[in-house]
Parts: C-alpha cells; sequence; structure tokens
C-alpha cells in the first residue's frame, strides 16, 4: 500500500492519464489533490466517472485535498465568499465520502499581524468548522489542517486542536514545509498523536520543491521513527513533482522512480515501529 498525489504533473485537466500512470507505476491509493486551488465544483457524473476509473485501475483514496478557493474560500472575512467557500468544502467532504476515504486536508489562512483582523480570521476560522461539523460527521470524514510556511501556522494548529476534538480535526504533516521552517519534525512529535494525512516530500530547506524523499535534506530517520509512533495508520503518501526532475524525464520514468521511493521510505517506518 503506497500512495502519491494526481497532481504530479499538473493539477486541472483530465484525471485518467495521471491515474494510469499511478496504478501502472505500482501505487494503490492516490491523494486526490486535483482542482485543490481552484473554485472548481465536482458534480455527480465527474465524481462517478472518477469511482469507476478507480474500480478499474484498482486504486483506492487515501485522503484527498480539499478547496483553498480563489473567490471561495472557507475561511474569507466576507461572508458571502466564506459561505460559498463551504460550499466547495462540502463538494469535496462528499467526493471523500463516495470514494470511501475518510480525510480532506485543508490549509488554514495566515496569520495577519494586525490584531483585529487576526481576531476576525480566527472567527471566521471557528464559524466554518462549527458549520462544517454536522455535515462531516454524516460523511465520516474528517479534516486534517496542514502544516505550512505561513506567519503563525504553528500558534494557529495549536489553537485549533485545543477548540476541536481529535475525532474531527486533525494534522496533515506536510514534511517539504516542516523542512523549510526548520522546526517542522519538531511540531510533528508535539502533535503526533493528531497525525491523520501525510504530505511526503522533500527539499534542500531552501523552498518547497516537493522533490523525491532522500533527495534533499530532510532527517528521514527521524521522520520515519515520528510516524511510526503515531497516530497516523495509514500508507506512506508522498506528495511530489515532476518539475524538479532532471529535464526531459518522462512521466511514467518519474512516478516508478516515485514507487520505489516510497517502498524504501516505508521499508524505514516499519522498521521504526519494530524497534523496542
Amino acid at each position: 500500500m503506497l500512495a502519491v498525489n494526481t497532481d504530479y504533473a499538473r493539477g486541472t485537466g483530465d484525471p485518467e492519464p495521471p491515474l494510469r500512470g499511478i496504478a501502472e507505476a505500482g501505487f494503490t491509493h492516490v491523494h486526490w489533490c486535483h482542482q485543490w486551488c481552484t473554485d472548481f465544483i465536482y458534480t455527480e457524473p465527474e465524481i462517478r466517472q472518477v469511482e469507476l476509473w478507480f474500480a478499474e485501475l484498482g486504486l483506492k483514496l487515501v485522503d484527498l485535498h480539499a478547496s483553498h478557493g480563489v473567490e471561495k474560500c472557507w475561511a474569507d472575512l466576507r461572508d458571502y465568499r466564506r459561505q460559498a467557500g463551504l460550499d466547495l468544502v462540502r463538494n469535496r467532504i462528499e467526493m471523500t465520502q463516495r470514494l470511501e476515504g475518510d480525510v480532506i486536508t485543508l490549509h488554514a489562512p495566515s496569520e495577519s499581524e494586525d490584531a483585529a483582523t487576526r481576531t476576525a480570521s480566527r472567527d471566521a476560522i471557528r464559524r466554518s468548522l462549527d458549520e462544517l461539523s454536522p455535515h462531516a460527521e454524516r460523511c465520516g470524514v474528517r479534516i486534517a489542517f496542514e502544516n505550512l510556511m505561513s506567519h503563525g501556522n504553528a500558534d494557529q494548529l495549536a489553537l485549533i486542536f485545543s477548540e476541536y476534538p481529535p475525532d474531527y480535526v486533525g494534522l496533515c504533516y506536510d514534511s517539504g514545509h516542516g523542512n523549510v521552517t526548520g522546526d517542522g519534525l519538531d511540531l510533528l512529535e508535539k502533535w503526533q498523536h493528531r497525525l491523520i494525512a501525510v504530505h511526503l516530500h522533500d527539499n534542500d530547506g531552501t523552498g518547497d520543491q516537493h522533490q523525491l524523499p532522500y533527495q534533499g535534506s530532510i532527517d528521514w530517520s527521524r521522520l520515519a521513527s515520528l510516524l511510526a509512533s503515531s497516530g497516523y495508520s495509514k500508507c506512506v503518501s508522498l506528495e511530489v513533482a515532476i518539475r524538479n526532475a532532471p529535464e526531459g524525464t518522462a512521466e511514467q520514468t518519474f512516478l516508478k522512480q516515485a514507487h520505489r521511493t516510497a517502498q524504501r521510505l516505508s521499508h524505514a517506518v516499519a522498521g521504526a515501529g519494530s524497534q523496542p
């Protein structure tokens, strides 16, 4: 059981070719990441077609990156945009349920340095999470908040986790973001009991490069140990991008290399878990 993101090459357009490539490379699960930063609404025929592709290709959903839309954003301070953003998130919750998944990932907005704006933003987040809760519970879907590189994100995660229970809200650990901020593994260690999703990729610490694991400067030994001792029980799930592969790398070559890397990391996690 290994997973990779559907947007490894592109995040919009026809998802069928990447799904076929993902299955051919040996992955069994996908982190659905198409259209995560657009205002796109998945309709019934589109969700049904994704179900058919999954069945044909033997793929399953590990989790789904829900939407931080352009004009529809669940945490927007303008209430009509916030409400529209909630509809967008509900759409992804329903899609996750249909694809037999149980976790969506969201990005919390950057914390403002202005106290009044920061308070208003936190109030908008609370209103939205309160309004989403009944729908998420009915669908059996939890929300994972991702550690970001934005100002005040660690404090924001701490506040959200203090106000909402683990059967509703948890952590999505993004290893690339954590490496850029420099304190990601410490954050993961603090919140590993709330870990319900992972976005695993590498970089050299200077930017969010979405390289394959073991190609950058992340301490994968420590990360594997933290995953093994965490509350996360699903498979290794990559969130990588072909854009930083050597020029001319074919998509299928990239995916097969990603699969080998995911196997290596999965073995490392299993090994860490077996240690006394």
